[in-house]
This record gives structure tokens, sequence and C-alpha cells, in this order.
């Protein structure tokens, strides 16, 4: 597998930023990507890049499931720090050049670069995470109800908090986190609606810093704790691992996200903390995406991954977590009545 990474150069503009490419995964330390007879894929990743033990991170692991099971070559391209669209239709242009199908931008920041990029290559499949504003022949916009995995995060909150008080941090106010935010203050109201829930956001759009720095995480979950919360569930890519370590140190519940970030490496001295976490089926996406691809039957318009086919839930990887039988009676019930529709949950605050 290759890993394409973003390197900023002095007095140079976004736009000319200079490529490195390293060798990863294993024994495939090719310098061309055209190894595989199998084919090829390239997922292009959000702000983080690989290893913010979350969103990016679930779609690796999609890629080289597929890379170990049909053979593909994958390539990996990381952004860059404060970059724009025209960096992102050059790193996509360049992966579509080289022969990858599909290519995979990992986050709705890459919507108006795919919306670009795809139709001068007709013939390449692009898959677009967690956005529906741009369509095309050969778009597939692979969507979650995260509202619904939050609304369980939130009623489990509300069964564990002996404060009465827990928080929500997302990472930047946008849309998407906002359903993270709806779900989750809906399902700790209707379970008990006298729990205060605190809810801040780390930064504000065109500044996506708040999915890419832990330091604000920790020091947000901080505040939290100290008006009182003791249960913090952030949504807010890498930045979120701080919120952990805060929650953590202080012995208090922290909710993951995306990943089930108590099996994560990187989290390991807080994961006796991590009470569950909320869970997308990126890697699922990612992996179904490519494969349609190489089956000649290439997913293309909405592709939505909900709570009736497990593409959003709720981990219990806690044993912790699993020992709580009221708090998992409670989830379990909030569930089936969300796939019987007797709850409606809201994607806006």
């Amino acid at each position: 597998m290759r890993r394409i990474t973003r390197i900023a150069t002095a007095g140079i503009a976004s736009a000319a930023l200079a490529l490195s490419v390293t060798a990863c995964g294993g024994d495939k330390k090719s310098d061309t990507a055209g190894d595989s007879k199998d084919g090829k894929a390239a997922i292009a990743y959000d702000i983080g890049g690989r290893g913010d033990q979350s969103f990016n991170d679930a779609a690796y692991a999609g890629l080289a499931k597929a890379e170990k099971e049909f053979g593909i070559s994958g390539t990996e391209a990381e952004p860059s720090e404060g970059e724009g669209d025209p960096d992102k239709v050059q790193r996509l242009t360049s992966l579509a050049r080289a022969g990858n199908n599909p290519v995979i931008g990992v986050g709705f920041a890459y919507a108006p670069a795919i919306a670009e990029v795809a139709p001068k290559f007709p013939d390449t499949t692009f898959g677009l995470i967690d956005d529906t504003s741009k369509t095309g022949k050969n778009i597939a916009n692979l969507v979650f109800n995260e509202e619904q995995g939050s609304y369980l995060a939130g009623v489990a909150a509300a069964k564990v908090t002996k404060s009465n008080t827990v928080g929500f941090i997302g990472g930047v106010e946008t849309p998407l986190i906002k359903k993270f935010e709806a779900g989750f203050v809906q399902g700790v109201k209707d379970t008990n609606k006298n729990v205060n829930v605190k809810v801040q956001y780390l930064t504000q759009p065109p500044d996506f810093g708040g999915f890419s720095k832990p330091d604000l995480g920790k020091a947000a979950a901080q505040g939290q704790i100290d008006a009182g919360a003791d249960v913090i569930y952030a949504a807010a890519g890498l930045a979120g691992s701080g919120s952990i370590e805060a929650a953590a140190k202080a012995k208090k519940w922290a909710i993951g996200v995306d990943s089930d970030q108590y099996n994560q490496s990187g989290l390991a001295a807080y994961k006796e903390y991590i009470l569950t976490s909320v869970t997308k089926d990126v890697s699922g996406a990612v992996y179904n995406l490519i494969k349609s691809v190489k089956d000649g039957k290439p997913q293309s318009g909405e592709v939505r991954y909900g709570l009736d086919a497990n593409g959003v839930g709720l981990s219990t990887s806690n044993p912790a977590f699993t020992k709580m039988t009221e708090v998992i009676a409670a989830v379990d019930k909030a569930k089936a009545d969300i796939a019987s529709g007797k709850v409606k949950v809201q994607t806006a605050p």
C-alpha cells in the first residue's frame, strides 16, 4: 500500500505543495501504484489524517481489508493543514490519473473537489463520504444516520450520569456534527429530562482545526468536567482523543465516536473510561464501494447506512458497560423504538 503525504514547503503556496511518497502496509513497498493486476483503489483522508483513532482510521480499515481480500493495490493520500479546495482537486486528479478506481474522499470537505474532478474521469467511480450535496453518475454518496447512533449514546449517558450533567463536544459546528448533537441531546432528554447537556464546539467554519487538535478537545472536556459533567461525548475526529484523555484522567466516562475507540491502540491508556462508542461503518462503506467496482457493478448515488443495517450503532467492547444491565436494556429498547418508527430522531438541534 502506498501512502502519499502532503508536505508544506516554506514560501510556496498551498496549491503547489510537494508530494512525498512513503511505503507502508507490510511487504508492499513498491514505488509505483500499478503493481497489482487486480486493480487499484485510493482514499484521500480528511483533516487529521490516518492515526486519528476515529473517522480516518475507519476508512483505512476498509481499504486494508479490500487490499487483503481482493489483491488490489491501495493508496492513501494525506491532507495538509489549512489546505483549500484546489489542493483537494489536485490530489483527487492525481489519484484518478494513476488509475485508481474507486477514488474515495473521506469527509464532506471533499464535496466541491469531487464535483469538479469526477466529470473529467467518467470511467472512475468517486466515493464521497458524509455528503449528498454533490452528485453524479460516477459519484457514490456514502452517508450515515449519525443521529440514530448518537441517540443511543444519549440514552446511555442519561442512565449512567450521577451528577445529572453530561457534555457534548463538536469539532466544528457544521450540519453534519449538529446531527450528532441533535441525536445525543434527544436521547438524553427522552431518557431523563432533568439531565443537563452542556454543548460546545471547538471551532467555526471556515476554521476546521477543531477536527485535528487534541489540545482543544482536552481543554473543552476539562471545562465541562469542572462544570459538573461526568459523561463526555465528543464528535471531533482527532480532537476527540483529547477529550477522552481529560475524562479518563478525571475518572469520568467518555463516549467515543466513529470507530470503537475502546479498541484503538492509541487510546489504550484511557480505555477503562471509554464507556462505549457511537460507531459508523465507514470501514464497511469503503470496502463495499471497492467491492462493487471490482464486481463490475459500481455503486452510485446515495448509499445510506443506518441503525437498521448496523451502519451505525453503539459498541459493547468495554466489559464494564455490558455489565450495566439496566443501561443495556434501555439502549436495546431505544434501538427497537427507532427501528419500529416509534421514535423519530431529529437531525438538527
